[in-house]
């Protein structure tokens, strides 16, 4: 694991909760949206990359609508349409997801933070985050699931974030996100919390913490690498 901090002027809190976003972070779903996503972009002509694809990470379904769109008018019935059949798509390859679909090391963490007192919550744009949870076997592990349905505002507004810490009496300052997209940073950032940034999509500058993956994140290494930014 390659673990990097950034300067804050944050006070060092008591950590209490974590809260974890999903695709990208639990499991690797976000493969999923990219197919079903492809498929629905073929079907109507429309050209998409896996660049769009990465630039919906961490957007609602609507607001990865507009992405594929990239500025094409569709009639609001039209928009319902295609975002329905894109789920279908989506929820016919949930049925390939098993325990073992989990990331390197997000089991170990799951039960050395629970183990430790510290509340688990997942706070993603999914719509389908309680099914994707059951289907890995982890849903029980968690104290609080956020998901599309819980707020208006999606990422990079941080009311998900919020909603989701409230449902665990975390306060922002008490509470780490582990978020592998840019809107889920910003989402976490903008509502005052602790953010541990995962992979190639963000940056250390943007996060407290960044690390690679999970597989040799432990709740010492990420308390001890924000006890150093207090300092």
């Amino acid at each position: 694991m390659c673990m990097t901090t950034r300067d804050t002027a944050m006070t060092h809190p008591h950590i209490r909760a974590f809260l974890f976003d999903l695709d990208g972070v639990i499991t690797d779903t976000a493969e999923f949206h990219y197919l079903a996503w492809k498929k629905l972009a073929a079907e109507e002509g429309i050209p998409f990359s896996r660049g769009e694809a990465d630039a919906m990470r961490g957007l609602s379904r609507r607001d990865s609508l507009r992405v594929l769109l990239n500025g094409r008018p569709v009639a609001e019935e039209t928009a319902q349409s295609w975002m329905l059949r894109k789920n279908d798509y989506y929820l016919q390859m949930l049925e390939q997801l098993t325990p073992d679909s989990l990331l390197p090391g997000v089991r170990r963490l799951l039960s050395e933070a629970r183990d430790a007192g510290i509340h688990l919550a997942v706070a993603s744009a999914s719509r389908n985050a309680h099914l994707v949870l059951d289907r890995l076997g982890v849903l029980p592990l968690f104290d609080a699931v956020g998901d599309g349905h819980s707020v208006v505002n999606p990422k990079p507004a941080p009311d998900l974030f919020l909603w989701t810490a409230g449902r665990l009496n975390a306060n922002p300052r008490q509470a780490v996100i582990f978020e592998d997209a840019r809107a889920g940073v910003d989402a976490a950032l903008a509502g005052g919390f602790w953010v541990v940034g995962i992979g190639s999509a963000v940056t250390s500058e943007r996060a407290h913490i960044h690390v690679s993956d999970l597989s040799d994140v432990t709740v010492t290494s990420i308390v001890r690498g924000l006890t150093v930014l207090s300092d």
